[in-house]
C-alpha cells in the first residue's frame, strides 16, 4: 500500500495531535525501521508521539476506528523484533509518557508511565533504600512498558523473578479503544490474573499507560565473585555445584572466551588469562547471612579447579565486573558488522551439554559464537556473528539460531527466556506448543484485538513480518481488513 493511499488517513491522524508530533519525513522514520534485531526492518507511515495517556488513548481510538495497525514502541531495545513497525503503519513512540507518578516508600510501590527508563525507577526509590529488581543488561536505556511487553528479566531474575513478578498493576488501552484497570498496589489479587495474562504479550493486546510496580529493599550486603576456568563445561560444573549446594546467590553468570574478548576490547574489561570462560557469582542480603554463605561460596568454587578466583574487594571492583558482562552485547559489535542474540533456555543439569552442542555446531558452520548467559536459570545468549553484506550470511546465522531453538525444546526448555517471540523466533512457536495450544494463543489475542491491529506480524508463525519490507503486505491486508483500493 503506498503512502498516497492513506493520504486521507495521514491527514486525520496530523490534525489528532499538536504540531510536529506526528513524524513523516524519511529522515525521521528511519530511526523507527529496526529495533535491537537490524537484521530486519521497515518503514512505517508515520511515527505518533503522543505526551499524555489522553493522547496515547485518542491515538489508539483512532487507529480501531480506522483499521489502522499500530505498533507501541520504547526505546527500540527489542532483540526480536518486538518492535518492528508495520509497512504503512504507524508507531506510537511512547518515550515522553515517562513520569513518575507516585512513590510509596511505606508500600514499597511505584507508579509509572510506559516511557520511563528502568534504571531511572531504581534511581528515584534509592533514597528510600529499595529498587526495582528487574535488572536487563539495557536498563539504563530501556523502558518498563517494553519490559512488561517482554517479561525482561536480566542478571538477578534467578533470585528475584522476571518482570512479571513485579507487576502488582497496570491501566492499558486495548486495540479495541477500551481502557481497563487490572490489579492494583496488593500483592494479593481475586479472581483472574489479568495482570499476568498482559505481561509478555508483546504488545499484542494494547498499549499499557500506567504500570505499578513493587520495590523491594535493597540489599545491605554484596559478595561479587569472579572465577575464570580452563574450559567451558568446568564453569558449568561449578555453577551446578553452586545450586546443588542449596545457595541461592542473586546472579549467577557466564561468559565464554570470544564474549570476554569483545568486553575487554570495548571497556577494557580485565579477566583471568588463558580462560575459556568466566563465572561471575553475587551473593547478597543481611551482611550476617552474606558473612556466612561467603565461605561455603569460598569452599565450592575452590573445589570447582577454576584457573583463579577474583573476590571484589570494594564497590569499585564489584562494578568493574558487572561493566564488563553488561557491556558484552554490544561489545561483540567490534568484531562482527552484524550478530544474533538467541535466547533460549536449558534445565541447568544439561547446560554443559547444551554448549557443548553450540560449539559443535558453530565450527561445523564455520560461523563464531560468542556464549553469553544467565547461568543460574539455564537462560542461554549466544550471540552468533555474520556479515550481513556476504550473500547467504543471514540465512546461515538463522539455521544456527534455528538448531539452538529446536535443541532447547528438546532438551525440556524453551525457546524464549525474556527477550520474547517477536518476528526472529515466531517459526518455532509451533515447536514448543501443540497446534491447540497455538489456537487458545491466537483467541486470547482476538479477544483483546478482534481486528488484529496491534503489533501485527508477530509471535504467530504464519505471520509474514520479515517479508513485509519486500512486499509491503501486512496480515491484515491479507484478511481483508484493509485493502489497497
Amino acid at each position: 500500500m503506498s503512502s498516497s493511499a492513506y493520504s486521507p488517513v495521514l491527514r486525520r491522524l496530523v490534525a489528532l495531535l499538536p504540531a510536529g508530533r506526528v513524524l513523516t519525513g524519511p529522515a525521521q522514520l528511519a530511526a523507527y525501521e529496526s529495533d535491537g534485531l537490524t537484521a530486519f526492518h521497515a518503514r512505517p507511515l508515520a511515527v505518533v508521539v503522543p505526551e499524555t495517556q489522553e493522547e496515547t488513548i485518542a491515538v489508539v481510538r483512532f487507529c480501531h476506528a480506522e483499521k489502522l495497525p499500530f505498533v507501541a514502541r520504547g526505546s527500540g531495545t527489542s532483540l526480536s523484533g518486538g518492535s518492528l513497525p508495520v509497512p504503512d503503519g504507524i508507531v506510537i513512540a511512547l518515550n515522553r509518557l515517562n513520569r513518575l507518578v507516585r512513590l510509596d516508600p511505606a508500600q514499597r510501590v511505584a507508579v509509572v508511565e510506559p516511557g520511563i527508563v528502568n534504571l531511572a525507577v531504581t534511581a528515584a526509590a534509592q533514597p528510600h533504600g529499595l529498587h526495582f529488581a528487574p535488572d536487563p543488561s539495557s536498563q539504563p536505556v530501556c523502558t518498563i512498558g517494553g519490559n512488561v511487553a517482554f517479561n525482561a528479566g536480566g542478571a538477578h531474575c534467578l533470585k528475584y523473578g522476571m518482570t512479571s513478578n513485579h507487576v502488582l498493576g497496570l491501566k492499558a488501552v486495548l486495540a479495541t479503544g477500551e481502557v481497563v484497570e487490572f490489579g492494583g498496589p496488593s500483592r494479593e489479587q481475586i479472581g483472574p490474573d489479568w495482570t499476568g495474562l498482559f505481561v509478555g504479550n508483546e504488545g499484542l493486546f494494547g498499549v499499557a499507560l500506567e504500570v505499578t510496580l513493587q520495590l523491594l529493599p535493597r540489599a545491605e550486603c554484596f559478595h561479587t565473585v569472579l572465577a575464570g576456568y580452563a574450559t567451558l563445561e568446568q564453569a558449568g560444573d561449578a555453577v551446578a555445584a553452586v545450586v546443588a549446594s542449596g545457595l541461592l546467590p542473586g546472579a549467577i553468570e557466564i561468559m565464554e572466551k570470544l564474549a570476554l574478548e569483545a568486553a575487554t576490547a570495548a571497556v577494557h574489561a580485565e579477566y583471568p588469562p588463558g580462560c575459556e570462560a568466566v563465572l561471575i557469582v553475587e551473593l547478597e542480603g543481611p551482611r550476617e547471612v552474606v558473612a556466612v554463605e561467603r565461605g561455603r561460596l569460598e569452599e565450592i568454587l575452590a573445589a570447582s579447579q577454576p584457573v583463579e578466583i577474583r573476590p571484589a574487594r570494594d564497590a569499585a571492583e564489584r562494578m568493574a565486573i558487572w561493566k564488563g558482562r553488561k557491556s558484552a552485547f554490544s561489545a561483540v559489535g567490534r568484531l562482527s558488522p552484524d550478530f544474533i542474540v538467541q535466547d533460549g533456555v536449558v534445565p541447568r543439569r544439561r547446560l554443559g551439554e547444551a554448549l557443548r552442542k553450540i560449539n559443535t555446531w558453530s565450527r561445523e558452520m564455520g560461523i563464531r559464537c560468542a556464549n553469553v548467559f544467565h547461568a543460574g536459570d539455564g537462560n542461554l545468549h549466544p550471540l552468533i556473528l555474520y556479515d550481513g553484506r556476504v550473500d547467504g550470511a543471514l540465512q546461515q546465522a538463522e539455521e544456527l539460531a534455528g538448531r539452538i531453538l529446536r535443541m532447547c525444546v528438546e532438551m525440556g526448555g524453551s525457546i524464549t527466556g525474556e527477550h520474547g517471540i517477536g518476528v526472529e523466533k515466531r517459526d518455532y512457536l509451533g515447536v514448543m506448543f501443540a497446534p491447540e495450544e497455538v489456537d487458545l494463543l491466537r483467541r486470547l489475542r482476538a479477544a483483546h484485538d478482534p481486528f488484529g491491529l496491534a503489533n501485527p506480524g508477530k509471535m504467530f508463525p504464519e505471520s509474514s513480518a520479515p517479508a513485509l519490507a519486500q512486499s509491503g503486505l501486512h496480515p491484515l491486508e491479507k484478511s481483508g481488513v484493509i485493502s489497497r483500493e
